[in-house]
């Protein structure tokens, strides 16, 4: 079969699993081999692959990789057998036709090179003919057999010792058989269970893992989470983890399938060999593949959850030009101000002592009244660390008593610290302490959460479960492609990005990203994107690449404050003036007027562009600064303060949802501790997962289900009292 039908065919089978047409896949394929990123596909080459979105075509690209990499291990395995002249057309077909890596690796396992085991040396010392006669079933006696093959030079002295050896030598070969581990590997995911006990409880302070300290759960029941906190407690050495399978079903099958005579004298030691080979070899093994397939399974949700809640936190509404207040809250250093403008800039930096050792309270109100009246604040920002209710208390009390009306937030700071003690923030604030910095960023985040929150490594932002039991290359692969597919898909401002955000645009990398923040500095905003051509290693695919996804707000031409990508341009000059319009008049009511009214088929056959690239032109020239964040709801603004003594069952609130785990959703409603709401209390329908329901940043109206004063805790419930 030569490689083009190949590659044909695995196309196809992609296709079928995906859903999706082979030509999309051929497509998705062809495109990304040519250079182009994900989200420049997604954006700019609908026609191309049927408007399959970002995820989709990674789901692509990641299964075609796979699919490389299997049919690769194929021919090596192939190569191998073939070269030790073992290779039957039998099992070259089924090597050929294994779907998963795990079934090219049983297939091969027989002629693998081997560690020496107590088979090989059994081998070395001449006993592989026994073991082959015994495998014979003959009548024959089986002591009178082994005394052929005693040998004081080949160390076997005894009978014993001959019929020990020929046993080793078949408990491999059990053990080796591929049909026999695909059979017992399915059995145990039906009919096995996770097992684990105590270890040691003195290891367990709090008591986390006191569920797990005798307990049973079948394999194919166990849920992901489940999982991950059975392989900690297994990790800091508080439980003993294993994989219970039924011996004796699996005894059953074997002997049944190894045993060919019953009654010939051979029969019992075949049969020893077939434990030995079970309980030694095989049943070890499986366990292991077994934990290692839950362990991926469970690591693929943990990673999917992070990756969804990452996506919904970037894309928090931004609160665009007002000016804020952030505060940074603490005891005994004291809370640090920073007042920023509209565009983020730093206006102000303070301290002040409302709270015990120091309780400078008078003081500190006086203060950050002047400020709040001083540079106009509208927006107050409060990071959700220590001290931050009692500082919330102390804001919402100050903003009472203001004439003008002022909101306050309470901003989620994790990685906030992380970002202060960075290299970049001393690089943006180098005169600034790291709690200054912080109080910066927790005013940034609400005006742009995307743009400050990419400054930050992903995992540190606070919204996984189990992140730190994850493989941990995986998760950073998975979540820089959740943080560039967000940052694409609203678009940069290439004269206020940092280049932590810029790099995160197609195309661009680390070198690219700084080279246009130097030039910007050098010689001055960008006043159109046909500049960036000159920013050193910006090359033309890579600008091709960035280009549509970077903004030009107030430059020469209208057009590069949109998402229409430099190559359409002259389609969409030609289409305004056939409208009797210019580029001046992009956003205008008499534009919109005039483009609602078209026959798309018809102006996209004229135009020689596709229907899909020109309805995305017409909504850019609509709405030509158009920022996706703004069509969602808005945060949950607030001018007072919640206590949980205040909490009583049935109490209807609003909150707004922090984390989203396997079994639940954390709710902030305002008082120390996010309430959780379990996944049985989301909805009146069986709810498979919560993200099915809600998502990071998502508005709720909760109640209150029971209130825990003696551990801080809330139970919240979105099922509304009858």
């Amino acid at each position: 079969m030569n490689d083009t039908v190949k590659d044909d065919q695995l196309l196809g089978k992609i296709a079928a699993e995906q859903a999706i047409s082979y030509k999309q896949v051929k497509s998705v394929i062809s495109l990304l081999n040519e250079g182009n990123t994900v989200p420049f596909i997604a954006r700019y080459r609908k026609e191309m692959t049927g408007a399959l979105d970002e995820v989709q075509i990674r789901n692509i690209m990641d299964r075609w990789q796979y699919i490389q990499n299997l049919e690769q291990r194929k021919e090596e395995v192939l190569r191998i057998i073939a070269e030790q002249g073992k290779l039957t057309a039998e099992l070259s077909q089924s090597i050929t036709n294994a779907e998963k890596l795990q079934e090219v690796e049983d297939l091969y396992r027989p002629y693998k090179q081997k560690r020496r085991t107590k088979a090989t040396i059994a081998k070395e010392r001449g006993l592989e003919p026994f073991a082959k006669w015994l495998m014979t079933f003959s009548k024959e006696s089986i002591d009178e057999k082994a005394r052929e093959f005693l040998s004081e030079e080949k160390e076997v002295p005894t009978i014993e010792d001959a019929i020990a050896g020929a046993k080793d030598i078949v408990a491999e070969w059990v053990s080796d058989d591929a049909d026999s581990r695909k059979w017992i590997r399915k059995e145990t995911f039906r009919s096995g269970a996770v097992v684990s006990v105590v270890k040691d409880a003195e290891k367990d302070e709090k008591n986390v893992y006191e569920m797990y300290y005798e307990y049973e759960e079948p394999v194919n029941k166990i849920v992901p989470h489940r999982s991950l906190a059975l392989n900690r407690g297994e990790k800091e050495d508080i439980l003993r983890v294993s994989i219970k399978m039924n011996s004796d079903l699996i005894m059953s099958y074997l002997a049944k399938k190894w045993i060919q005579k019953e009654h010939s004298p051979v029969a019992p030691v075949v049969n020893e060999a077939i434990e030995d080979s079970y309980k030694r070899l095989i049943q070890p093994s499986i366990e292991r593949e077994i934990r290692s397939e839950l362990t991926e399974k469970a690591e693929e949700q943990a990673i999917h959850i992070f990756s969804e809640n990452l996506r919904n936190l970037l894309l928090q509404p931004p609160l665009k030009g007002k000016v804020v207040i952030g505060v940074d809250p603490a005891y005994r250093t004291g809370c640090k101000l920073a007042v920023v403008d509209e565009t983020g800039k730093v206006l102000k930096i303070d301290v002040i002592y409302p709270h015990p050792p120091v309780s400078k309270t008078k003081e500190a109100r006086e203060k950050f009244i002047n400020l709040l009246r001083e540079y106009k604040v509208e927006m107050a920002a409060i990071g959700n660390g220590t001290a931050s209710r009692e500082t919330e208390q102390f804001v919402a009390d100050i903003l009472k008593e203001m004439k003008d009306e002022i909101f306050y937030l309470i901003v989620n700071e994790a990685g906030a610290s992380v970002y202060s003690a960075s290299d970049l923030a001393r690089e943006e604030f180098p005169n600034f302490h790291v709690e200054e910095r912080s109080a910066v960023s927790i005013a940034r985040r609400l005006q742009d959460p995307l743009a400050e929150l990419v400054k930050i490594d992903p995992k540190s932002v606070g919204v996984g479960q189990y992140q730190h039991d994850v493989s941990q290359k995986r998760l950073s692969e998975s979540l820089h492609f959740v943080v560039e597919t967000a940052v694409n898909r609203v678009g940069v401002n290439v004269n206020t990005a940092s280049s932590s955000l810029l790099q995160y645009v197609a195309g661009l990398n680390k070198t690219a990203a700084s080279n246009i923040v130097k030039k910007r500095e050098e010689e001055g905003k960008f006043t159109s994107r046909v500049q960036l051509k000159k920013v050193p290693r910006l090359g033309a695919k890579t600008y091709e690449q960035a280009i549509g996804f970077l903004r030009v707000l107030d430059g020469k031409q209208p057009l590069d404050r949109t998402g229409i990508h430099p190559e359409n341009y002259d389609e969409v000059k030609k289409l305004l003036v056939s409208l009797g319009f210019t580029t001046d008049d992009l956003g205008s009511e008499e534009l919109m007027a005039a483009l609602s009214g078209l026959e798309l088929k018809s102006v996209a056959g004229e135009l020689a562009i596709g229907e899909l690239t020109l309805k995305d032109i017409i909504d850019a020239l609509v709405r030509p600064e158009r920022d996706p964040r703004d069509d969602l709801p808005r945060p949950l603004l607030k001018k007072d303060v919640l206590k949980l003594e205040d909490l009583k069952a049935g109490m209807e609130l609003q909150g707004t949802v922090r984390n989203v785990v396997d079994f639940g959703a954390f709710v902030d409603i305002g008082v120390k501790q996010d309430g959780l709401v379990h996944i049985s209390k989301l909805s009146n329908r069986f709810v498979k997962h919560p993200l099915d329901i809600v998502s990071v940043g998502d508005v709720v109206t909760v109640w209150v289900d029971s209130v825990d004063m003696k551990k801080g805790r809330v139970a919240l419930t979105m099922l509304a009292p009858s």
